[in-house]
């Protein structure tokens, strides 16, 4: 009887362990149900084993036994090893990602901002279970940086309930939850999925102010020229942009976190330069993109140079030139000058894509300012390139010829500047105030506390224009130059990208050879073939 009920068990055991793989498999949902059932089922196979303790001893006592056991614990060793090297390797994960565009790893600013991550954040994934896989795999890799990463993958059909609770209607949907703070996303693309995370970590958008009403570039046109693009990326990473016109208002508006001016063709009026340097004073975030004079003319924007003067900075009357070979790498010709190197700032900080810059015009830092204030480089062209002085001859011939006598510049030249200092206007006020609180006891505002003024400056304004902005760094250093202004550091990094269409274009030459290794290879081995074949005969 007892035998009998050992037997019972030994084959029950062993059917619940297949259901329980079977679940792992089919039903991943299932797994903390298929994990006792597997507990329950190698119960009762071990029941069974120590109930035939006889018959095993027995056969032990046998020469083929033996031999049989001495193979099985060889077996179980290499098992072990291998169980082993599996376990070391998940405690010390490490993966590599050999494709061109890194399309299977996250983007450095996904990574960062997992790493911001201060509370656990949920991925909610509502799929068919046929489409979960898919989610699996995505949001492994945001799990795989971040141990607040928790991740739940749910069918709609089978858990209706969590489905309505999170108001889900259609399949394909990620609830991120952060913070009792929540965002929708229906791609798992990590763009998408990552503009998602900035927006439920950081629920209340900065706002950009482009200025308008002096030949700016357009915010809302297609075409080359226009500024669509990159307004859509501000708006990817969670910015508001809206237009303003200076002169319509007595000041810049209180919620503005950058104000942008991007490529004016004519000068600011004087209202809008005492506006502009009052705003900065107070210690206000502007970000210039400037391009060089016309033909014939020294200065388009005077009253724009002479306020950044005051600040250290200086615009220079002439356009970059860069006979190198880093602009073929682009299509750019020497008009067009690249950046393959920044000096170090945080905007710049493991950045290392190249820029490129139509019509630029050199920006630099002044030395010995009066005010004591210490503008920065943070872009600078390659030593193979000048500032060509004499616009109108290189206009003409479509290139230039350095000559330092005519007052040519020799590379590397600095392009894009920038300064952060504390704001004249407040610094002033808290002087003020700790003059008058002297004999008082009332503690004074701490330093840190002063707001700051922080100013970027480009010498070209092309270089995020919807015709440039698929150069690779472009975007990013743009970005990043945002970034640092509206004070949201941990934005710097390099950006999410969509996966790149990758074609292979060959000349008539190369075709030819192609053809020939594809067809005349094999030909040729098969004709040596045949005619081994018939000398053998």
């Amino acid at each position: 009887m007892l035998q009998r009920l050992l037997n019972i068990l030994g084959w029950l055991g062993t059917a619940l362990v297949f259901v329980a793989v079977v679940i792992r498999w089919l039903k991943p949902e299932w797994a903390q149900y298929a994990i006792w059932i597997a507990w329950g089922g190698l119960g009762g196979v071990l029941l069974y084993t120590v109930g035939q303790w006889r018959e095993i001893a027995t056969m032990f006592t046998r020469r083929q036994a033996r031999q049989g056991a001495l193979a099985s614990s060889s077996v179980l060793i290499v098992l072990g090893i291998l169980i082993a090297v599996n376990y070391i390797s998940s405690q010390q994960n490490k993966r590599f990602d050999l494709t061109a565009n890194k399309q299977h790893s996250l983007s450095d600013q996904t990574v960062q901002l997992l790493r911001d991550l201060e509370e656990p954040v949920k991925f909610l994934a509502f799929d068919r279970p046929t489409g979960l896989d898919r989610f699996r795999t995505v949001l492994a890799e945001y799990q795989y940086h971040s141990d607040q990463v928790q991740v739940e993958l749910i069918d709609p059909a089978a858990r209706p309930l969590q489905a309505r609770e999170y108001d889900v209607t259609q399949y394909s949907t990620i609830i991120l939850e952060y913070q009792n703070r929540r965002e929708r996303v229906n791609s798992d693309l990590e763009p998408d999925l990552t503009n998602a995370l900035i927006k439920v970590m950081s629920p209340t958008q900065k706002k950009v102010y482009f200025v308008q009403g002096h030949g700016e570039k357009s915010l809302t046109e297609s075409d080359q020229s226009g500024y669509s693009t990159i307004v859509s990326t501000l708006e990817r990473d969670n910015y508001l942009v809206e237009s303003i016109a200076l002169a319509q208002n007595q000041e810049v508006p209180d919620d503005a976190s950058v104000l942008i001016i991007a490529g004016p063709t004519t000068d600011l009026f004087d209202l809008e330069i005492d506006l502009l340097r009052r705003y900065l004073n107070s210690g206000g975030h502007v970000l210039m993109l400037l391009d060089p004079p016309n033909v014939g003319e020294s200065s388009t924007t005077p009253g724009i140079e002479s306020l950044l003067r005051e600040w250290a900075i200086d615009t220079g009357s002439n356009i970059v030139v860069d006979s190198g070979t880093l602009g073929q790498l682009v299509g750019a010709g020497p008009d067009t000058p690249v950046a393959a190197s920044y000096p170090s700032h945080i905007i710049t900080e493991r950045f290392n894509l190249l820029t490129a810059y139509p019509l630029a015009q050199s920006v630099e830092p002044m030395t010995g300012h009066p005010n004591g204030y210490f503008p920065q480089t943070i872009v600078e062209t390659s030593g193979s390139s000048w500032a060509e002085s004499n616009i109108s001859e290189l206009l003409e011939n479509g290139e230039g010829i350095f000559n330092e006598d005519e007052g040519d510049q020799a590379g590397p030249v600095s392009i894009a500047v920038v300064i952060s200092a504390n704001a004249p206007d407040a610094v002033a006020i808290e002087q003020a105030t700790q003059e008058n609180q002297e004999n008082s006891s009332d503690e004074i505002a701490d330093e840190s506390q002063t707001p700051e003024t922080r100013i970027v400056v480009f010498g070209d304004s092309d270089f995020i224009a919807n015709g440039t902005l698929s150069i690779q760094g472009n975007s990013d250093l743009f970005m990043n130059s945002v970034s640092w202004l509206a004070q949201q550091e941990n934005l710097i990094s390099i950006r999410p990208r969509q996966a790149a269409e990758r074609r292979l274009t060959m000349t008539a030459g190369q075709q030819s050879i192609m053809l020939f290794i594809t067809l005349g290879v094999p030909l040729v081995l098969f004709a040596t073939a045949i005619y081994t074949w018939s000398r053998r005969r």
